[in-house]
């Protein structure tokens, strides 16, 4: 078995009803994890559904989904991200030629189209703080950030990248065995971070590869809110993040 798809759901079964169909031609195998009840009405036939008897972290049930499949390759994606035809394919078709591509994501875009910055630079000091207090009022980070939303540097050609947001990024067995799966002591935020890390610190490849397109109604809930949980999950996420890579201090 060549591709296996982990998709979590946590209440998001009308998600789950656009993006299942679209993704299920392109994979071998499909494992909804159903996080909390409500997550799942109708799905393809060949999906299996695992349903939690209490609701975990996003990165532990994604290892709920790696462990309860076999692919070569798992793709792990977000309930509202909807491939377009041939993604996967294209994915696959790039990291078997790149023996050491331990993770490989696609272009995504809006709803409406546009272009979404999935590719980025891992975190500095002086760029979180403005990310994630009220100076972005002041340095909106869309425009003072371009380095780290790599904002001038939109390839038409695959290109190596530090990490990418992980609504969908296809993952090799062999590396997600080595560096251990995701780390399941993230709440919510900053394991996509903390996977591409470990990645490279083993010496895996991440690459961007956009001739595989994704659409992703991407919340960004933090990004509009300064004070809610998700900006406290937010906060102990890169904390996490910090305390198992200090060096990352040194990045300001």
């Amino acid at each position: 078995m060549r591709v296996s798809a982990v998709v979590v759901s946590h209440g998001h079964a009308a998600e789950l009803a656009r993006s299942l169909p679209a993704l299920a031609s392109q994979v071998d195998e499909i494992v909804v994890i159903a996080n909390v009840p409500g997550s799942v009405s109708q799905i393809p036939a060949e999906a299996r559904i695992l349903e939690n008897p209490r609701p975990l972290s996003l990165a532990a049930n994604v290892n709920l989904g790696i462990g309860a499949t076999t692919g070569e390759y798992v793709l792990s994606s977000n309930p509202d991200a909807i491939a377009e035809p041939g993604t996967v394919g294209t994915l696959v078709a790039f990291a078997d030629a790149h023996p050491r591509c331990g993770i490989a994501g696609p272009q995504m875009r809006w709803p409406d189209g546009s272009w979404q910055p999935s590719r980025r630079r891992f975190p500095t000091v002086g760029g979180t703080l403005v990310r994630r207090t009220p100076l972005r009022r002041l340095r909106t980070p869309y425009e003072t950030q371009r380095e780290h939303y790599a904002l001038d540097d939109r390839p038409t050609q695959p290109a190596p990248a530090d990490w990418m947001l992980g609504a969908f990024l296809l993952m090799r067995r062999t590396m997600l065995d080595e560096i251990g799966g995701w780390d399941s002591g993230f709440r919510h935020y900053c394991e996509d971070i903390d996977l591409c890390y470990r990645a490279m610190q083993a010496g895996w490849e991440r690459w961007y590869v956009p001739a595989a397109v994704v659409t992703h109604d991407y919340a960004a809930v933090i990004d509009r809110r300064f004070l809610s949980r998700h900006t406290v999950w937010h906060a102990r996420g890169m904390a996490r993040f910090v305390r198992k890579h200090p060096e990352r201090l040194l990045a300001l």
